[in-house]
């Protein structure tokens, strides 16, 4: 039973591996248009359940910084296939938060404006959204899950159905969500950091505001869990880890036409 379970779990690790744009190893094995159909029906149901703004001043900010982003992406990450229409919304919902999804979905919440203070950490936001939706990482973390329950259901099949066999499921399922799922998921927050940093700096706009968009996110958050409980690196970790790219990001920016997206 053992070597037939071990068995399914190497197919699944090794068949179909990819490669995301920053080069790390990745198996994503649905089908993106399947992803990009979910994309679109969360978005649908997303802009059912919650208002559009009607903030004039805040639609035209996210419309210019989003669209300055998007408009490189070709160029700094090439070969990746990109949604031919991106859509852009701006929620009426004071929480501070920004979401991008396959198929060429952003959304952003309005009370994400009175976090992200300026363009440029506007611009750090939506470029780690992207980020996310170019290196398929809702593929990835759908795989995952689908893996992990593949093999509890495997186990379950074979075991014989005692206190024993109970305990030994909730246990392997236990683990797999620590070691396999959060892990990755903190993988995904980095290398959308990354790409991010990457992308705001090659439409104009500063990256040295994301380290400060982190610092106001940290001055307006509270009771946090640990961070290897956590699917997101606390904000201390991420702004060491973007300060270590700074370097990179810089000499993008200062080659880059400054962005503008002054209020009309």
């Amino acid at each position: 039973m053992y070597r037939f379970i071990v068995f399914i779990l190497s197919l699944m690790l090794f068949a179909g591996c990819d490669q995301t744009p920053t080069g790390r190893d990745q198996l994503a094995l649905m089908p993106d248009t399947m992803m990009a159909d979910f994309g679109r029906q969360t978005f649908l149901q997303m802009q059912q359940q919650t208002p559009v703004s009607d903030d004039e001043a805040a639609n035209r900010e996210v419309q210019c910084v989003a669209t300055q982003i998007l408009a490189h992406l070709a160029n700094r990450f090439p070969g990746n296939a990109l949604p031919q229409r991106w859509e852009i919304v701006v929620f009426a919902d004071p929480s501070p938060n920004a979401f991008a999804l396959p198929g060429g979905k952003i959304g952003v919440n309005e009370g994400l404006l009175a976090v992200a203070t300026s363009d440029d950490q506007l611009a750090a936001v939506i470029g780690h959204e992207v980020g996310h939706v170019l290196a398929r990482h809702s593929n990835e973390r759908l795989t995952q899950q689908l893996g992990i329950r593949t093999v509890l259901f495997l186990v379950g099949m074979f075991s014989e159905g005692d206190a024993d066999s109970e305990r030994i499921i909730q246990a392997l399922g236990m683990g797999a969500q620590l070691g396999i799922a959060l892990p990755f998921s903190r993988a995904h927050e980095e290398e959308a950091d990354l790409m991010g940093l990457e992308l705001m700096a090659s439409a104009g706009f500063d990256p040295r505001e994301s380290v400060q968009l982190w610092k106001n996110m940290a001055a307006t958050g509270s009771g946090q869990p640990p961070e290897f409980l956590s699917t997101h690196p606390n904000p201390g970790s991420r702004i060491g880890a973007l300060e270590e790219k700074m370097q990179m990001a810089l000499p993008l920016y200062q080659k880059a036409t400054p962005a503008e997206c002054e209020p009309q």
